[in-house]
């Protein structure tokens, strides 16, 4: 008997806006990419040749479409499983006049797994993933052996694996989890610095004042 996959989130029926709504119903069949196994061609999907970069876990695109519009030479594939947030997300692409950034609703496991090509991308983007902090439920972490070394198995040579958290316990363990794996190379002694290229969220800047840290770890494809 087999068991369904343990995933890394739980679908919540959320609220949409009236903007939001109209941004789903309107953008998700030109931007959104829907799912089905066999390797994208992002060529065809961006119209162009360009630096691909995946970002785990989009939220309310608030992070993803400032990255987009501060590199515009860079194209961007978006996951994201919370219908909410990615009428917020194609909201926030409509009004800034974004070509670069399309959203594939769907697990990320299986998007990584089934349509991203071996070696293809620049980086992937993990920022601030459900830390599961109960131990009965650490199993849903995302960033566990097996998920990392499928992300750096789709990484070109020279991509990064960024990943950031404000959950101290988890970053203790992402770090351990990504020094595992053979393929990756940790670019700091430990936890990294903050890139310039990752903006600060409006919830990171409420967690600072509040004394809250934050740990960016950066590894990349050898």
């Amino acid at each position: 008997m087999s068991h369904p996959p343990i995933r890394s989130y739980v679908l919540r029926q959320g609220r949409f806006s009236p903007a939001q709504q109209r941004a789903y119903a309107d953008l998700m069949p030109r931007l959104g990419v829907p799912y089905r196994p066999g390797p994208l061609d992002f060529a065809a999907l961006f119209g162009r040749r360009a630096p691909v970069v995946v970002e785990i876990g989009s939220g309310m695109g608030e992070t993803t479409a400032r990255i987009a519009a501060e590199h515009p030479e860079v194209d961007y594939l978006a996951i994201e499983v919370h219908a909410p947030g990615v009428g917020s997300l194609l909201r926030r692409v409509e009004e800034a006049g974004l070509s670069n950034v399309r959203v594939v609703q769907h697990d990320a496991v299986e998007v990584l797994r089934d349509m991203v090509p071996p070696d293809s991308l620049a980086a992937i983007h993990v920022f601030f993933p459900d830390p599961w902090p109960k131990k009965r439920h650490h199993k849903r972490r995302l960033l566990q052996p097996a998920f990392a070394t499928l992300a750096a198995s789709r990484l070109a040579k020279g991509g990064q694996l960024h990943v950031a958290t404000d959950w101290r316990e988890y970053a203790d363990h992402v770090l351990a989890v990504l020094s595992s794996v053979p393929a990756l190379r940790n670019t700091a002694r430990g936890f990294a610095e903050r890139p310039a290229g990752r903006p600060e969220t409006k919830f990171e800047q409420r967690g600072r004042r509040l004394g809250h840290g934050v740990w960016d770890l950066l590894f990349v494809r050898e």
